[in-house]
């Protein structure tokens, strides 16, 4: 884990008025007569920016007259720079966007409708309808979806046959708990834990409300829940925090790698595409990563949903929107990138860049994965409110200091309803 510096939603939220008032003129233009430089921003470790310099790399091959200068963050930091960028109106002119954000930053003007390059250069035929409207706020479309992907748990199979257990399936959260206790008690001498402290993560939260039906926030941008609700919620990790799951100052000491990653850990819930990164930071064989459905609050609920794993989008203030949007469509349809990233974005959405790929152990096991949790796929919940982002990680920092113990449930909560307060208005 990373340690950023917090930024209210209130400064976020000036922040993206001032970036409104600064400059939602530019990005007429058509193509330019002459070489252009495109800013892009992605959040990633080394291994997806590595995949990212060699289709940047083939992509200038292909079009000598854009250059493509890259940087890249981890996921919180990322954010905070964009919220810095926004107030100069100096977004980059291609940014890896999440869904979290795009309603913000949608409502403020930031990012430039893509409709009129649907078609060409933006190819769209590649496309499904229900990924498309993935990108679509408002009535317009402020980004194209590049993969999707759902919740997952993550099993290291090493470490269990250590154990002498299989992975954990098809049970209650509560089953999940004491699962992990059981896995933890197995791997005390060798310093292997069940797993992590799930409470800290919103949407495992998430899971558990569109189960009884909800969501985190209604459409009209209200929480689908209380503080009876979350403070039931936090107080099913009490167990693992008494030492059932890997303890925060443990993971502090492990990070930037998780727990699951430096094999510490014997499960993780994750988003699936995640897998690649898992055999990568683990150095095993895909086969040695399992990948079933996360535990359930009620049996036969549609909690689960696919969502984009990211989008890409163009800033509203670009000078050379037909680069920008060329570019953006090699990184969604081209066989090349889906060939090189795998299913490190998720399972690609494009027919072709699917088509491109040669799908190894860990690309296969997702895809089946997707097709074999089709029976608790829901409707995707509402829109990310202006501020989730924030919202969740101030979920995170929260759950953090309930695994150091400077925080007791209650307080959490209070804190957490302050900050949500602040974000909704």
């Amino acid at each position: 884990m990373f340690r950023y510096r917090r930024w209210t939603a209130l400064a976020a939220g000036s922040v993206i008025a001032t970036a409104t008032l600064a400059g939602c003129s530019a990005g007429d233009d058509a193509a330019s007569d002459g070489p252009v430089t495109l800013d892009f921003a992605y959040w990633g470790n080394d291994v997806r920016a590595e995949m990212y310099e060699e289709s940047i790399a083939l992509f200038e091959e292909q079009h000598p007259d854009i250059e493509i200068r890259s940087t890249f963050l981890g996921f919180a930091e990322f954010w905070e720079k964009r919220q810095t960028e926004a107030a100069g109106g100096g977004l980059p002119d291609v940014m890896q966007f999440s869904e979290q954000y795009l309603r913000q930053y949608g409502e403020a003007g930031l990012l430039l409708p893509l409709d009129p390059y649907l078609g060409d250069p933006l190819q769209t035929d590649t496309l499904s309808d229900e990924v498309l409207a993935l990108g679509v706020f408002d009535g317009e479309t402020l980004g194209i979806a590049t993969s999707t992907n759902t919740f997952g748990a993550f099993y290291n199979l090493g470490l269990l046959d250590e154990l002498g257990m299989e992975p954990f399936e098809a049970g209650t959260w509560e089953e999940y708990n004491q699962w992990m206790a059981e896995a933890t008690a197995a791997g005390a001498d060798a310093g292997i834990f069940g797993g992590t402290d799930w409470t800290v993560g919103f949407r495992n939260f998430e899971l558990q409300l569109r189960a009884e039906g909800g969501n985190l926030f209604t459409e009209d941008g209200q929480p689908g829940f209380d503080r009876e609700r979350l403070t039931e919620f936090w107080e099913q990790g009490a167990s693992l925090r008494d030492g059932v799951a890997v303890s925060q100052q443990r993971l502090e000491e492990l990070s930037p790698l998780t727990a699951f990653d430096a094999s510490v850990a014997a499960s993780e819930l994750q988003w699936d595409n995640f897998g690649a990164s898992y055999v990568q930071n683990l150095g095993v064989d895909p086969e040695q990563i399992a990948l079933v459905a996360p535990p359930t609050l009620i049996e036969g609920s549609k909690d689960m949903f696919l969502k984009s794993s990211m989008l890409y989008t163009i800033a509203a203030t670009t000078d050379h929107p037909d680069e920008a949007a060329i570019f953006t469509d090699f990184l969604v349809n081209s066989p090349e990138v889906g060939e090189i990233f795998g299913t490190n974005r998720g399972l690609p959405a494009s027919s072709t860049q699917l088509a491109g790929m040669e799908l190894g152990p860990i690309e296969t096991q997702v895809q089946e994965y997707e097709a074999s949790i089709t029976d608790r796929l829901g409707d995707p919940p509402p829109l990310p409110v202006s501020g989730q982002g924030s919202l969740e990680e101030k979920f995170r920092q929260l759950g953090v200091e309930l695994g150091f113990g400077t925080l007791t449930i209650p307080e959490a909560v209070d804190q957490f309803f302050i900050e949500m307060d602040v974000v909704l208005g």
